[in-house]
């Protein structure tokens, strides 16, 4: 990394913002900044390592800056935007993956020209498994459009969509998503413990299912009805099942309401 280069200026080191980091310093981007007014341990040896600045407040921030990615929960963000309006203001990209929080809200605190980008990312991205979604006015430059892109690149795949309405979309698929799939294991293993299994085989059977037909999705490019037959024999165990699960009240239906009632919620934060 060039040592002239602008640094990227990084607000919160939580579970999400440490992952950019860690991610950031292993693909070589930089030079890096954090601001975090109450390092931990693990925050300090990665800086340590990779010689990654912290500091206490955005006011401690050069004036240069490539981007400023914000990476701090909504209601923090609420009290704490004010101070980052100064860093809008020069013009610098502001990356926000703040959950619920629209560009309108945002340029509230930071001006109506500052330039942002919102993007919605999901836990799995803590182990670099996500995905991303990302939303730009039409006066972001297409090289700001990669920038962001590369930053969330460590995260998992990105997905850009053309409307910011559709982030609330994506939070309630993807963003809450692994909530859904936990709790289906969860659901699994009861099950598995309501017909006789004791609760450890239970849970490690519902855990490893899960988990291999997961990595047999990303394996196998076909559509997942063509994956979901293969396993389905007519007459069968599965076909039993299935004929439950697929009834008109069934898994399909549940999941409807589930992901809409996500996407109420989500435009309701958003204001």
């Amino acid at each position: 990394m060039a040592a002239s280069a602008a640094p990227i200026l990084l607000i919160g080191a939580g579970r999400m913002g440490g992952a950019l980091l860690r991610g950031w310093q292993a693909r070589g981007i930089g030079p890096l900044m954090v601001v975090e007014p109450n390092p931990g341990a693990s925050l300090l040896a990665l800086a340590r390592s990779a010689n990654i600045r912290v500091i206490g407040g955005a006011a401690q921030a050069p004036e240069r800056l490539r981007a400023c990615v914000i990476a701090i929960k909504p209601q923090i963000l609420r009290t704490e935007a004010a101070h980052l309006a100064p860093i809008a203001r020069t013009g610098t990209l502001m990356l926000s993956i703040a959950a619920g929080t629209s560009i309108a809200t945002l340029r509230k605190h930071f001006g109506r020209s500052a330039r942002i980008i919102r993007a919605m990312p999901n836990t799995p991205g803590a182990i670099g498994q996500g995905i991303s979604s990302l939303y730009a006015p039409a006066a972001i430059a297409p090289r700001e459009r990669k920038l962001a892109q590369s930053l969330l690149a460590p995260l998992g795949e990105t997905v850009w969509v053309n409307k910011e309405a559709l982030i609330d979309a994506t939070t309630a698929v993807s963003g809450s998503g692994p909530a859904y799939v936990f709790y289906l294991v969860e659901a699994l293993a009861e099950a598995g413990r309501a017909i006789g299994l004791p609760q450890a085989i239970a849970e490690q059977l519902a855990r490893a299912t899960i988990m291999g037909a997961g990595a047999l999705l990303a394996a196998d490019a076909r559509p997942p009805e063509a994956l979901r037959r293969d396993v389905t024999s007519p007459g069968g165990t599965t076909e039993a099942a299935l004929k439950v699960l697929m009834a008109d009240d069934g898994l399909a239906q549940l999941m409807r309401a589930a992901v809409a009632a996500a996407n109420r919620r989500a435009k309701e934060l958003a204001g």
